[in-house]
């Protein structure tokens, strides 16, 4: 096994034809059957298309995903639209639904894209969940009669649960918990009271699993990429990292290349991080069009290996290519470049630290 683990985050710039294909099902031009043939040829071709950069660990590009948020509830009955509203930082929102009625279940489990992708390919595939504690946001302020809280929260826990399993089940080689929220509920928050209940209500899901499943779980967590703006940026990483490793996963998949204070981000990993977990640094930064060289990447890693251990560390990329399946600010060839790169200079640095 590689000194250095490389991973992706995950999601990956749909083609164009199947981003039309997606607008004219929604407005009812076209049949399921032809969406699932055009989407089928994309995630084929985004697993060919990865497999061509010599990464070790792949995954379908989140295709068929509408969101990465927003997947599970996809068809639910009953949403309504007027939930939280998550602004970035060129103007552009975001806005969650909320649900009307329980009890709470998935539409749709993240294995359904697993089991899809794992037919184009024999290499190891690991699969993207959302948090529990992003779910959690779509139960409305104003309450729902007859289904408490308290009784969506528990559903919503066991919904989490049954989807990493099913995950395991269907062979992932692991599973990524995505969290984007956790750097943005500290702008919402700075008394770090809804991160705690975020991280609390995420290690309920993690404490049903043991020691060895748990060490195939990882949490990806950044300031939000959304049309190359963030949500949270503006939010030290230092006051996150800290309660971000409370978690009870082993892999850690955490922007890096577009931190400006990455010596401070290095010094709060090093006093966080427990022997038991690994954390995956971002070497390419996916806001910025510019392909990284290899170069470039090895020595940011090796800046790294100055202060975390070398066992400890991995790497990938600061965030998925395109998380909200409209999403085109970056381009496919561009993304599948950074990878390339990624890799390489993963490469590279590992041959200098042997």
């Amino acid at each position: 096994m590689s000194l250095l683990r490389t991973e992706p985050v995950g999601s990956i710039p749909r083609p164009a034809y199947l981003q039309q294909a997606m607008a004219a099902f929604a407005n009812g031009d076209i049949a399921q059957t032809e969406l699932d043939r055009l989407t089928d040829q994309a995630i084929q071709e985004t697993i060919t298309a990865f497999e061509k950069t010599g990464s070790p660990v792949i995954t379908d590009g989140e295709q068929s995903k509408p969101s990465f948020a927003t997947y599970p509830i996809a068809g639910l009955e009953g949403l309504l639209p007027n939930g939280v509203v998550i602004p970035f930082a060129d103007g552009h929102t975001r806005q969650l639904p909320v649900i009307s009625k329980g009890p709470f279940r998935y539409v749709q489990s993240a294995d359904t894209f697993l089991k899809r992708a794992k037919r184009y390919t024999s290499l190891p595939v690991k699969q993207a969940v959302i948090a529990t504690s992003a779910i959690s946001l779509l139960y409305p302020q104003g309450g729902i009669e007859g289904y408490s809280q308290e009784a969506f929260l528990a559903d919503l826990v066991n919904e989490a649960e049954t989807e990493i399993r099913n995950c395991f089940n269907a062979g992932a080689y692991n599973v990524q918990i995505d969290f984007t929220e956790a750097r943005l509920a500290l702008k919402l928050d700075p008394s770090k009271q809804l991160l705690r209940a975020f991280i609390n209500l995420n290690n309920q899901v993690l404490n049903r699993f043991s020691p060895d499943e748990q060490a195939r779980i990882g949490v990806h967590s950044c300031p939000g990429g959304d049309h190359d703006s963030t949500h949270s940026a503006d939010i030290s990483y230092d006051e996150l990292l800290p309660l971000l490793f409370e978690l009870n996963a082993g892999n850690f998949y955490l922007e890096y290349a577009a931190e400006k204070n990455k010596q401070g981000v290095l010094s709060a990993i090093k006093e966080s991080l427990k022997p038991t977990q690994r954390v995956f640094l971002g070497v390419t930064n996916v806001l910025d069009p510019r392909v990284e060289t290899a170069q470039e990447i090895s020595e940011l890693i090796l800046e790294a290996a100055q202060v975390l251990p070398i066992h400890q560390l991995g790497t990938t990329d600061d965030c998925g290519f395109s998380p909200f399946a409209d999403d085109v600010s970056t381009a496919r060839d561009i993304a599948f470049a950074k990878i390339k790169a990624r890799i390489d200079g993963t490469a590279l640095a590992e041959k200098k630290l042997l």
